[in-house]
């Protein structure tokens, strides 16, 4: 298995259980699918480099796990489907 890094930007806007309903969602997802989640660190709420959708403030999610390659694409996918998420980064560590 492979350990990757996956950084999403959550619309600041959401109440915190819709935020934390979104991050269980992902760490649930990398579980059912035989990978394992080392730790999620949430940054918080933080000023965007550039307004997106009108919005100037994100909370920010950095979950760092071990997988196979094919639950990468199904990442990208379920977070291109899933409200609230304004910006996604998987990277290989």
């Amino acid at each position: 298995m492979t350990k990757y890094e996956m950084l999403y930007i959550l619309d600041a806007g959401l109440t915190d259980e819709a935020k934390e309903s979104i991050i269980k969602k992902f760490e649930d997802l990398v579980v059912a699918n035989g990978g394992t989640v080392e730790k999620t660190d949430r940054w918080g709420i933080r000023k965007l480099q550039y307004p997106i959708d009108y919005k100037t403030e994100g909370f920010y999610v950095l979950m760092t796990f071990e997988a196979e390659k094919t639950l990468v694409v199904e990442l990208k996918r379920v977070a291109g489907i899933t409200d609230g998420i304004v910006r996604r980064l998987i990277t290989k560590i």
